[in-house]
């Protein structure tokens, strides 16, 4: 496979093509013609540096699939239902572990607290959560899914499944298990970097 094609500088002139096997990182660990064009045009921009880009494909690869999965579930499963991915997140935590106080919720669902207020504005118009005041701490919030919204969650989550099913269906059972594993593990590094900035 031949490298990328020249590109323009910033004056336009083009720039000449690196030459196969500089891009260290990258195709040290990956075959070149299984990578996508974006990959190797982002390679080549920066070829020379010491960017470690088998990190830098990795975390853009993990990037770009969060984004497509989340589009398309919102546009094939939670569309007809007017929900957000965030709306649906924050159900499927109530529906799993009950009332939550809003600073949790918002940590579970991965949301900040400002997304919350909205998200939970949207349910209560929904009928499907409901807020009230903490009982030792009146500046907190107890957040409670209703009999509506954890209806909303059982009826949705057959379709859900199914969509999940599809995205990964070019994976076999191992491969699934072991990208858990993986993505469990970024999960976990980033887990301590909190705790040890805290």
């Amino acid at each position: 496979m031949s490298g990328p094609a020249s590109r323009p500088s910033s004056n336009g002139a083009p720039l000449p093509a690196p030459s196969p096997g500089t891009f260290t990182g990258a195709f040290a660990t990956d075959d070149a013609t299984e990578l996508r064009d974006a990959e190797r045009d982002v390679t080549a921009a920066f070829v020379g540096s010491s960017f470690d880009f088998s990190a830098l494909l990795a975390v853009s690869n993990v990037f770009r699939t969060a984004t497509a999965v989340r589009n398309h579930m919102e546009r094939e499963v939670l569309g007809p239902h007017q929900l957000s991915w965030s709306a649906f997140v924050v159900l499927f935590v109530l529906r799993v572990w009950g009332a939550q106080e809003s600073g949790q919720l918002a940590r579970e669902a991965g949301i900040t607290g400002g997304t919350l207020t909205g998200v939970l504005t949207t349910l209560e118009r929904k009928g499907f959560a409901e807020r009230a005041p903490h009982p030792t701490d009146r500046r907190r919030v107890v957040v409670s899914p209703t009999g509506a919204g954890l209806r909303a969650v059982d009826e949705i989550m057959p379709l859900f499944n199914e969509h999940e099913a599809m995205v990964t269906s070019a994976l076999t059972a191992a491969d699934k298990r072991q990208l858990s594993r993986l993505l469990r593990a970024v999960l976990r590094t980033l887990d301590d970097e909190t705790t040890d900035s805290d």
